[in-house]
């Protein structure tokens, strides 16, 4: 059962921006970890980016690091990751995961790096 609601996957040319949205039940968004991974044709799983339930901690690859933001609105119980200086290499299907803690182990890549919930995934595609 799918508990989490990304959309604002697209297409763009490199350079290009995007943002993406995810959306949890009030009981996930206030108690658990909430993040982005994703995966590209014929790579791995890897985590890409994860906030705390309080906003306190925030952790981003290597990969997207200063070109990605993650963000949360309380209200809407909604994060949002920024995407800026999109690469060929940040195409793959994103998906919104969410489990107790957000530490710098979520960006590990691999099957292992298991997760209690999922939003269904969405492309993103970056090409000239």
């Amino acid at each position: 059962e799918v508990q989490l609601q990304a959309s604002g996957g697209g297409s763009v040319q490199p350079g290009g921006s995007l943002t993406l949205s995810c959306t949890a039940p009030a009981s996930i968004f206030d108690e658990y970890g909430i993040g982005w991974v994703r995966q590209a044709p014929g790579k791995e799983r890897e985590g890409v980016s994860c906030t705390s339930n309080t906003g306190g901690s925030i952790y981003y690859s290597d990969s997207v690091k200063g070109r990605f933001t993650i963000s949360r609105d309380n209200a809407k119980n909604t994060i949002y990751l920024q995407m800026n200086n999109l690469k060929p290499d940040d195409t793959a299907v994103y998906y919104c995961a969410s489990r107790v803690f957000c530490t710098r182990l979520w960006m590990r890549t691999g099957p292992t790096n298991e997760f209690d919930y999922w939003g269904q995934g969405t492309q993103v595609t970056v090409s000239s």
